[in-house]
């Protein structure tokens, strides 16, 4: 069911169509980007570093001044394509995950960078987790269908655990970790108990999942597909009156009411204190959304180019968006000319804040 976007007063449509419209003319382009696709971007959360994963083996990392300006502060290689980067809760370390099959981890302070787990097949996936009278632990996500997890101080991983399928993708929340395979599958861990599986789901949308992201309080997640939905669901049974689902990042052709193009949901981001949520896809749009009032808060027109990727730094004062090629036409869809750059758009806070419930007459 689509409950964003429909609305029953049509007194105010106009005037809501125009306080929905989001503006990106003063958006500012990261200094030096990669050379080739963007596959992963990820804020530290201690202080305005931005890394920043490539096809072209690298992961690069940014500092952003008050200004939006940025800088290249660091950069360290793979043997392969990198899939995914995620930092230290402590902000002083930087891990990624490739089509190397290896997780590599790089040291702030001293610049050096070295491997730290490894999968039969590339890792698509990578996040930092806190255990319960633990220290800081990294868990991977692997096309080999494992979910592994390391101690960073030993070379081999302390648990495992089989999935269905591949992973596509992971996400954690303080003790909730949700991982996303092919074929539909969801598995949800409480980190409390992390070597077993706490509820398998098969995904509410009925196409591939293309990402996950974990509400910030850990009472839910939402889901994207390459369908053109999104899907919000809550973990304890008892809130499953709450989940719901709805279209976007779908178009009609000009000139037609027939035919809709139906584009890949890339990314999902939630501000770090509103609790509001971006979703970003192949059609070059992202859109800001506050899931408990049912309501797109915000729109944005197209970047001129598919955005993979999606971050808000610590504040939630910047959005870092990808402009690169996500594949998702194929090779032919692919070009020299495609732009490849990462955006920093700055929040105002009528974008992302919920609004007030309107006062019943």
């Amino acid at each position: 069911m689509s409950l964003f976007g429909g609305g029953a007063a049509a007194t105010s449509a106009a005037t809501q169509a125009a306080q929905a419209q989001g503006d990106t003319s003063n958006d500012i382009p990261l200094q030096s980007p990669p050379e080739d696709s963007i596959s992963d971007i990820s804020f530290s959360p201690m202080s305005e570093h931005l890394a920043v994963a490539s096809w072209d083996k690298k992961v690069r990392i940014y500092e952003i001044a008050a200004d939006g300006s940025s800088v290249g502060k660091a950069m360290f290689d793979h043997d392969g394509p990198v899939l995914s980067v995620t930092w230290s809760k402590d902000g002083t370390k930087v891990v990624s995950g490739g089509a190397d099959k290896q997780a590599k981890l790089f040291d702030v302070a001293t610049g050096q960078s070295t491997q730290v787990a490894a999968h039969d097949q590339p890792i698509k996936c990578v996040r930092m987790i806190s255990m319960p009278n633990a220290s800081e632990m990294l868990v991977t996500g692997s096309w080999d269908k494992k979910l592994k997890y390391w101690d960073l101080r030993t070379p081999n991983p302390v648990a495992e655990i089989a999935m269905q399928d591949r992973v596509y993708t992971l996400d954690v929340a303080q003790g909730l970790m949700v991982v996303g395979t092919a074929e539909r599958y969801i598995n949800i861990i409480n980190l409390a108990n992390p070597t077993s599986i706490f509820k398998t789901m098969q995904s509410p949308l009925k196409w591939q999942t293309r990402v996950i992201s974990c509400f910030p309080d850990a009472s839910g997640f939402a889901v994207g597909s390459i369908e053109g939905r999104c899907a919000i669901q809550y973990v304890d049974d008892k809130n499953s009156g709450m989940n719901f689902s709805f279209k976007c990042h779908r178009e009609n052709p000009t000139g037609t009411t027939s035919t809709t193009n139906v584009y890949s949901v890339n990314a999902i981001s939630f501000h770090p204190t509103y609790g509001t949520f971006s979703t970003a896809g192949s059609d070059g749009t992202f859109h800001f959304w506050d899931k408990d009032a049912k309501h797109r808060l915000k729109g944005y027109p197209s970047v001129g180019g598919t955005i993979p990727t999606t971050a808000f730094n610590r504040n939630g004062s910047i959005f870092a968006y990808a402009v690169s090629y996500d594949w998702s036409k194929g090779h032919s869809g692919n070009s020299p000319s495609y732009p490849n750059k990462v955006m920093l758009h700055p929040i105002k806070e009528d974008e992302a804040k919920p609004r007030p419930a309107a006062k019943k007459r």
